[in-house]
């Protein structure tokens, strides 16, 4: 939880007068986290007391936190107050890599849990995300990744059977899915894309999450020798995990 202190703003206020209110908000902000005297996950001031704080309208307050949360400094919970964001992991949109060897290549543990492991004959809507036709054969599985014992990602995924018939008898806890089809069905080409979406309820769960508590999803099809190999979509804890990407 935070201390209000009040010398301190009107010290930050005077250094930086000529700067709008909500500037001078935010930096106030900035100066408490990166000092280290409000840590990940720690609750700042209210709306109403940074009004009464830097004597400034609640629209000006909010504005500054508007722009926190965009810039992820902190996450806004609607109903339960503002919070410092948590560290980001992240993963690069050019060259989206494997989850085991992303986590690997920052130096930190990656584990997994298998939630779900399925054969089924495809209804026909999601046969079409295959370019195949009602009944074909996929396999189902549902992942949990950790990084470091945290939550960063559920992988929810089918895969074409008739390029990975081994797929069911995999040690998903120590191979992941997209290590095992990048040897058997070599990748011709991908599609994906991403958004911002609450998750349902037993992904939530799955992610230890706080409801309202919004993710990034990314949604991607591989495909290989021709035909769709796999559609999976990856569910990350937006306060958690980010996606950069470089050219």
């Amino acid at each position: 939880m935070y201390s209000g202190k009040p010398k301190t703003a009107e010290k930050k206020r005077s250094r930086n007068a000529d700067l709008p209110s909500f500037q001078q908000i935010k930096n106030y902000i900035l100066q408490h986290i990166h000092a280290g005297e409000w840590k990940e996950g720690d609750q700042i001031p209210t709306e109403a007391a940074l009004g009464q704080q830097f004597g400034v309208a609640r629209m000006t307050v909010n504005r500054a936190l508007r722009e926190l949360a965009s810039e992820q400094s902190v996450n806004r919970i609607q109903g339960l107050g503002t919070y410092v964001a948590q560290h980001k992991y992240q993963s690069t949109l050019v060259a989206i890599r494997n989850i085991a060897d992303e986590v690997r290549g920052r130096g930190d543990r990656h584990a997994c849990t298998v939630v779900l492991l399925e054969s089924i004959r495809a209804p026909a809507a999601l046969a079409r995300s295959f370019d195949a036709r009602r009944g074909i054969r996929l396999f189902h599985s549902i992942l949990v990744h950790f990084e470091n014992e945290i939550r960063i990602q559920v992988e929810d995924r089918w895969v074409n059977a008739a390029l990975a018939p081994d797929y069911l008898s995999q040690d998903f806890a120590h191979s992941t899915p997209n290590e095992y089809l990048m040897r058997v069905a070599p990748l011709q080409g991908v599609s994906y894309r991403i958004e911002a979406k609450l998750p349902p309820a037993e992904t939530r769960k799955q992610l230890a999450m706080r409801a309202g508590e919004p993710c990034l999803v990314l949604y991607r099809t591989t495909r290989s020798l021709g035909m769709v190999a796999s559609v999976a979509t990856m569910w990350h804890p937006a306060s958690r995990y980010q996606f950069t990407g470089a050219f």
